[in-house]
Parts: C-alpha cells; structure tokens; sequence
C-alpha cells in the first residue's frame, strides 16, 4: 500500500512540474515579438468591405431587383420574390452577414483607437461603415439590436435587446458626426488597405457626409424629428457647406471597383453561375422606358460584340422588352430581355462599376427634392439634369449629348409649373436608375415616397402592397426570446407588412 501511495505521489509531483514547465511564460513564449497580439485596422478594412459587398450584391440581384421590376425570375412555383411571396428563410442571409461585419468594422474602431496604433482616419472610416450596415438592417427589419449588438465576446451579451428605430437613427446621427470630425485631420492610411478610396480619406469623408444626407432625407417625413433633419440638412448644403464636404463628381463616387485580382472579384462572378445569371429576364418597367427614352445606356453597343451594351442587357431576338412584373401563375410570358452573362468577356457579371455603394448622381438628386420642397438654396431643375446626366457618364464617361437634349426627347425633362408630386415622380424615376446596383436602396427609398410609379401585375401576393420589411431570421424567436417577444410588440407583428418607424404617419 505505502509502495501504492509513494507511486501516485510521485506521478502527482512530475504532472505538477511538467505543467509548471509548460505554461511559465506562456504569453510571452508565444507572442510574436515582430508583430501584434491583434489584427491592425490595414488588416481588416478590405474584407469587410468585400464581404460587406457580396452580401449587399446577392441580395440586390435576387430581392430588390425582384421587388423593384429590374428582374423578373420567371416561374410559376411558391416563393417568387417577384409576386411578393416572401418566405422566412429570406430572413437570414443579410442579418448574419450585415452583424458578422458589424464586429469587423467595430474591431477596426478598437485597434485604430488604441495608444500605439492611433489613427483617427481608420477610426472614422470605421463609423462610417458601421452607420452605413446599422441603416441597412433597421431600414430592411425595423427595431434590430444595436446598442448591445456584438459585445457577446467582450461583454457577454448573447442575447441583446432590441432598439426602436428611431434611437437607432439618432446614434447613427452621432456617428457620422464623429466621424466627419475625426477625418478632418487628415491623417493618412495604407492605401493598399482601401479597395473603395486608395486611401483618399478627403472622400471617405465625402462619402460619410453624403451617407448622412441620405439618412437625414429618409426620416424626413416622420413628424415628430422632420424639423430637425430638415434643418441638417440645410446645414450641411447651404450653412456650414465647407465643415460638411459632400460627393462633388462621378471620381468620388463610394465604389468597390472588382478588378477580378485575388479577393477583387465581383460577387457575381464567383458567386452566381452564368446561367444563373442571365436565367431571369428583365422587368418590362425597368427596360421598357430605357428603350422608349433611346438611353444610351442600352442603345449603345460599347462592347463590340454580341450588341451587348455597357449594362451588359440582351436582346431576344432582337428585341429590348421586357416581362410584366407580378404576373399570375399560369400565363407564361416569354423573356424578350435579359443581362448577358459570360465570365470570359465583359458583361455586368464581371463589370467593376457594380460595387456600387453611393454614387453622385445620388447626391443631386437627393438635393433635388430638397430644393423642390424648399429646403435648401439652389434650382431644383439643375440639380435633377446633373443627376440625370451624371447617372449616365458615371457609365459612359464620353457620352456628350447635351442632358437637357436627351431628357426633352425623351420626354422627361423638367417642368417647374409641375406639381410637387409630379416633381417628385420624375425626381425619382430618374433616381430609380442611379441606384441600380445599390444594395437595397431602390425599395428603401419606393417606402418611403412611393415613387416611382410601378405597375401592380394580377399575381401579386401581399394584397398587392410592396412588402415593408424583412421578417426576423426564425432562430432569433429561439435564441433571444425575451427581446423579440418585446420588439414584436414595440413594433407590431413580425410579418412583411408591418411598417417600419419612418414608414408609419
């Protein structure tokens, strides 16, 4: 027994030293003494942008260009996003996505912030890509975590509350007020880190002062904070214009430009087979007025070869037509139009101009209804004819068609004797076709104006009423049950047509 004893002792004793050898100095055995504990801001700022973009890229291709009669993913069977016939599993592809990045930019704020890697232009480059991920989620689902969301590894909170949209807009406000205040330093970052701007922080600046723009106009309709975001808006375009520098020209436009080099390859491409993509056709609304306006960006074959244009659009047969959107089951229309798609030659699958992420045209058109409604000095009329001809030569660059030339024959010049909301309808036809590609900003913006005009097909689901959000992903009800259970009744029920904060009167 004591020969027992001595043994186990013995073994107990080597353990205790062999694990005292094994984790003395651990921490500083296995730390690079070359690099850092954690990833740099340069690190981590070029894959969350591509990420942050294919999720907004598969999503524009086959849910807003559906509900926006851009595309029209002909079929009879359940679940056509075309018909509104929305299905639950949409819920979480962008919800995952959109807060998996979250934690990236958050990071990137983290490591920009700290003594030894101090850099205020990371900083505010990172509150400008968090705000621009934030107003996506609460524009596509409403009430969403915010102010808890990703702190699981730092905090602990797994399941977070949920924040009324409006708190949500209001911090985001602070944000891009943060940031345009830090950017102005000037302080230079690793070009090579920034796929969107070179590591020009002047127009990271531009860009999150224009992205501010856009969210102001979008709450400025909701009664209850109309005054102030007016008065912003004001502030920045005409009161304080040089504090808030804004997108100026087509060179400044937020673009991820895929030039199919290593990570730089557009989503399309690696993401969608050919056949995939050019498998639906186009939407008769959306091809229709360009073939009727002659728009060059259609009608001019830049490519050469198989009269494939610089949107990369088909003709069937010949022809430029397109499918009536929210057709009933049963009629079978035929595809007359669709996007060519060949990852061997150009064609928008491969186009670098489609990691669109706010572009100029944009910004005057956004000044356009400013000026129309009062709000700020300037013509409404000159602001609408630069957007429209910047919505072009963002494309074609050499196009030199007089703008105001083009618009009158197409018949959609400017009439300023034209009533507000025949103003805004113009406004926003034109609109309509600058955000193509643009995340989901095409259906944000139809819920809030209700323009442009769309035509209602017999087979729409929904009553016939543009869905008003996204549904919660089915595993938040599981996972975080207590705060949905709260957002559910803050906001009202978590189905397709419960209107978001600012859609509400």
């Amino acid at each position: 027994m004591k020969q027992i004893i001595y043994r186990i002792t013995g073994i107990a004793l080597l353990c205790s030293m062999l694990f005292s050898s094994c984790t003395k100095d651990f921490k500083e055995t296995n730390t690079d003494p070359n690099g850092t504990p954690t990833a740099l801001p340069q690190q981590l700022l070029a894959p969350a942008l591509v990420s942050t973009m294919t999720y907004n890229m598969l999503r524009n291709r086959n849910f807003n260009n559906e509900l926006m009669q851009i595309t029209v993913d002909m079929s009879d069977a359940e679940g056509k996003v075309f018909r509104y016939d929305y299905r639950a599993t949409w819920a979480d592809y962008l919800y995952n996505g959109w807060y998996s990045e979250l934690t990236n930019f958050k990071d990137i704020y983290k490591a920009a912030s700290q003594e030894l890697t101090y850099n205020p232009s990371y900083m505010g480059i990172s509150l400008i890509c968090q705000s621009w991920i934030y107003s996506m989620l609460t524009d596509t689902y409403g009430d969403v975590p915010y102010f808890q969301s990703n702190l699981a590894k730092d905090s602990g909170i797994y399941e977070p509350a949920f924040d009324a949209q409006k708190d949500i807009y209001m911090d985001i406000f602070k944000k891009l007020e943060e940031a345009n205040t830090l950017l102005s330093t000037g302080t230079g970052i690793n070009a090579s880190s920034d796929p969107v701007y070179y590591g020009n922080v002047a127009r990271w600046r531009k860009f999150g002062n224009s992205l501010y723009l856009r969210l102001l106009l979008r709450l400025s309709g909701k009664a209850e904070v109309a005054d102030s975001c007016i008065a912003k808006i004001k502030e920045i375009v005409d009161l304080k214009a040089s504090s808030y520098p804004v997108i100026a020209s087509n060179d400044e436009s937020a673009i991820l430009r895929w030039t199919g080099s290593g990570p730089y390859t557009s989503p399309y491409s690696s993401n969608v087979r050919e056949q995939d993509f050019r498998s639906p056709g186009l939407g008769s609304f959306f091809i229709d007025n360009l073939s009727d306006w002659n728009d060059p960006r259609i009608d001019i074959p830049t490519y050469g070869t198989n009269n494939i244009n610089r949107w990369g659009i088909a003709p069937y047969s010949g022809r430029f037509e397109g499918i009536p959107s929210g057709y009933s089951p049963g009629e079978n229309p035929v595809k007359k139009a669709y996007f060519y798609s060949n990852t061997s030659t150009t064609s928008l699958q491969t186009e670098p101009l489609a990691g669109m992420i706010m572009n100029y045209a944009e910004v005057k058109f956004i000044l356009a209804e400013a000026a129309a409604k009062g709000w700020i000095n300037g013509s409404a009329e000159t602001f609408y004819n630069d957007g429209a001809l910047n919505s072009i030569t963002l494309w074609l660059p050499a196009w030199s068609v007089p703008i105001t030339t083009y618009l009158t024959a197409a018949d959609i010049q400017w009439i300023e004797s034209a009533t507000l909301e025949e103003k805004m309808e113009r406004i926003h036809l034109q609109k309509y076709y600058a955000l193509f590609l643009v995340d989901l900003q095409q259906w944000f913006e139809y819920r809030r104006t209700g323009h442009p005009s769309l035509p209602h097909g017999s087979g729409l689901r929904n009553n016939g009423v543009m869905p008003a959000r996204m549904t919660y992903p089915v595993y938040v009800q599981s996972t975080n049950p207590t705060n949905y259970r709260i957002a559910v009744n803050n906001q009202g029920p978590d189905v397709i047509s419960t209107q978001v904060w600012w859609q509400k009167p």
